[in-house]
């Protein structure tokens, strides 16, 4: 199991993102949870499959459609907490 931490920047609140994102996880399997910043970026932690998780990730570049996505930083992390579903925070 892989794990991955990112952070969304652009015009990213307001407009479904956390949602559509809970969406495209589940639809790959995907465990964590995606919340919003006090910065106006979204965060998202989700663990799995590298594969799957480099899917979410090529999503989370453009995000629902009226996002603006101006970047997506991608940490990878050691697993230290399994998460058991996909939740909006």
């Amino acid at each position: 199991m892989h794990q991955a931490h990112l952070t969304i920047s652009g015009y990213v609140q307001g407009v479904f993102y956390r949602a559509s994102c809970q969406d495209v996880a589940v639809k790959y399997g995907l465990n964590g949870w995606v919340k919003n910043l006090p910065s106006g970026e979204v965060e998202v932690l989700v663990q799995g499959e590298k594969e799957k998780i480099d899917k979410l990730i090529e999503w989370c570049k453009k995000g629902p459609p009226n996002a603006d996505v101006s970047g997506v930083e991608v940490q990878w992390e050691e697993v230290t907490e399994v998460f058991n579903g996909f939740g909006v925070e």
